[in-house]
């Protein structure tokens, strides 16, 4: 019978499990033992460091051919320099990213492939993720009304979001303006001591700064990729 498994499985044990067809998504799978497995047919997309597969080190490798390398290794840093480097690495990648969708007509740019997000969609994701990771928890300011949160949050009560709006693509490229400008002015103040300061995220609890920070980058990263990837077969 398949199961959802969510929280700390740290050290867990997986023995005899068929784990087939399984999806494992936003996982921690640092220090994993995988022993007398099968590895067929299988899709891995991972920041690499350090693994080894069947006695051979293919951390080079994989880093070596991965379009999105170094940037994926840059979005959880150790130091509010980190934070300013990734913050500038990720806007570096959106503003291809942007020039392509600007280059577009507007309805393509709400048009969904393959039931994914539309590009305007996407934006607003990334809206309710840094208003929910950071401009709530952090700076103490509402929600944008256009926020979208993904399918599985919609049934959370994010509070002012209206779920029904219809946005133009210049709508929700100036509360992303609004949102980005007031994240880069945190970063490029941020200092030390305030990465371990504890906030209350909605719906996720507590979490330190770095945490939110980390997940807003992640989430900026990882949509920009789907982007490109959807905009390619609009064009």
């Amino acid at each position: 019978m398949p199961e959802d498994f969510e929280g700390d499985l740290t050290e867990s044990v997986f023995w005899g499990a068929d784990l087939s067809r399984s999806t494992l998504r936003d996982v921690n799978l640092t220090g994993v033992r995988v022993s007398h497995a099968w590895l067929v047919d299988v899709d891995i997309d991972a920041l690499v460091e350090r693994v080894t597969i069947n006695g051979v080190d293919v951390t080079d490798f994989v880093n070596e051919h991965d379009a999105w390398y170094p940037l994926r290794a840059m979005l959880r840093p150790d130091d509010p320099a980190g934070m300013r480097r990734a913050l500038d690495a990720l806007d570096a990648a959106w503003s291809t990213t942007m020039a392509t969708a600007r280059a577009l007509p507007e309805p393509k740019l709400h048009e969904s492939v393959a039931g994914e997000f539309s590009f305007v969609q996407t934006l607003r994701h990334l809206v309710m993720a840094i208003d929910k990771w950071f401009t709530a928890p952090i700076l103490g300011e509402p929600f944008d009304p256009m926020g979208l949160p993904n399918t599985g949050s919609l049934d959370f009560d994010f509070p002012g979001l209206d779920l029904a709006s219809d946005p133009t693509f210049a709508e929700v490229l100036a509360v992303r303006a609004d949102r980005a400008g007031k994240l880069r002015d945190y970063v490029d103040r941020l200092d030390s001591g305030e990465l371990d300061r504890e906030v209350v995220v909605l719906e996720n609890g507590p979490n330190p700064v770095r945490e939110c920070l980390f997940t807003v980058f992640e989430e900026e990263f990882h949509h920009n990729r789907y982007a490109r990837r959807d905009l390619a077969q609009l064009q």
